[in-house]
């Protein structure tokens, strides 16, 4: 079946407070399980910060490394979960069904094989 990478973009700042995320993650959760169960999920996961990033790049003949995200920006990315699904259409089902949780928006793009 083909992969599909959901891309969740979060704006940049402190995260919201607990009362607030703490529902939402859990929901989150709760539809991991259902995705597992349903053997749909193969990885997934939340990141830290775009300030944790580095970023390697070729000049010349050197990787040169730098600090902080490849692209400033007001938004960045949040979390990724990879899907395995029969098509585009149920990997848009999964999306929608992220997107009614998470208030954020959400990039679906297909791997190439």
């Amino acid at each position: 079946m083909p992969r599909y990478l959901l891309t969740m973009y979060q704006p940049d700042g402190d995260p919201p407070p607990p009362e607030f995320l703490e529902p939402i993650m859990a929901q989150v959760a709760a539809l991991t399980a259902e995705m597992q169960a349903q053997q749909v999920w193969v990885f997934g996961n939340g990141l830290h910060p775009p300030s944790t990033a580095t970023v390697a790049r070729l000049v010349g003949e050197e990787v040169l490394l730098t600090d902080g995200p490849y692209l400033e920006g007001k938004e960045h990315v949040g979390g990724i979960t990879i899907i395995d699904v029969p098509d585009l259409d149920a990997a848009l089902e999964w999306a929608r069904r992220v997107a009614r949780i998470v208030p954020l928006p959400l990039e679906v793009r297909p791997f190439q094989r």
